[in-house]
């Protein structure tokens, strides 16, 4: 923390380095120092929090995600946005904050842990502080963090009895590709109706962000076919995208529609509808 505190802007934090180390071969930064983070044991844990929740570490690795058994058991969307980030080597290497704080709109772990209410915990020379990672991104490649500050863990909820998420996103190839569009979806059941519904989606925004409406005409009715058709209607409101090579704006709120309607359907079934 000195380090950065000394440095500031000028430093770089190194975790994994597959966005970090690519940038600087192409002088796209240029840092004054690279801080690294591979001796902060904190950072790497995996430990419960309040009951059935979880705290992941920053430089908690994708491939570790992907893997964990209790991520897989409670958390299993999560689980499934690390297991599409890159090849297996880029997996054992890309690290959750990395993923958070290089804070591209097609980031695939974002939408899960918006969906599951996450929380971002950040540390700085006034201490930690707590920010909803709904808030934590603030424009392409921009956060709340400030140049003194780290991204220190996540904390993820328990989501509850009967609750099931889903994570989908769509490429031009089937792997080692950035999202075109990615949806989380996370329902919680009680008593034949749906109590609880997060929806959130990435590369059509800015930043990722949560299909509120879509989760406002679900919360409090049955998950019946015809409400889940709605619910993906209502999900393109959210969505503001732009058309590049990758994808026209109008085929990436096809894609919102499609893969909103394929999350919600099995987030269901996992949620034991």
């Amino acid at each position: 923390m000195k380090a950065l505190a000394r440095h500031g802007s000028e430093a770089k934090l190194l975790a994994g380095g597959t966005d970090l180390l690519p940038q600087m071969k192409n002088a796209l930064l240029k840092p004054a120092v690279v801080i690294d983070l591979s001796g902060v044991s904190r950072l790497r844990a995996i430990e419960p929090a309040n009951g059935q929740g979880l705290r992941i570490g920053a430089a908690v690795t994708a491939r570790t995600l992907e893997l964990d058994r209790a991520v897989r058991a409670r958390f299993l969307s999560l689980a499934e946005s690390g297991a599409l980030v890159g090849s297996v080597q880029v997996r054992n290497l890309a690290t959750l904050g990395g993923n958070l704080c290089n804070a591209a709109p097609s980031a695939d772990m974002a939408p899960p842990l918006l969906a599951l209410d996450a929380e971002a915990v950040i540390v700085g020379p006034k201490g930690e502080r707590r920010v909803p990672v709904t808030g934590f991104f603030t424009g392409v490649r921009r956060t709340v963090l400030a140049p003194d500050e780290i991204l220190l863990e996540i904390v993820v909820p328990a989501p509850g009895a009967r609750s099931g998420g889903h994570y989908l996103r769509h490429t031009p190839r089937r792997e080692l590709d950035i999202a075109v569009v990615g949806v989380a979806s996370q329902l919680t059941l009680s008593n034949g109706v749906c109590s609880k519904a997060r929806i959130a989606l990435a590369a059509v925004a800015p930043v990722p962000l949560r299909a509120r409406a879509a989760e406002q005409a679900l919360e409090g009715k049955p998950v019946t076919p015809e409400a889940i058709e709605r619910a993906a209607e209502l999900a393109l409101g959210a969505a503001k995208p732009i058309s590049d090579q990758r994808g026209s704006a109008d085929y990436r709120r096809h894609l919102v529609r499609v893969l909103t309607r394929r999350t919600l359907r099995t987030a269901l079934t996992r949620a034991g509808g």
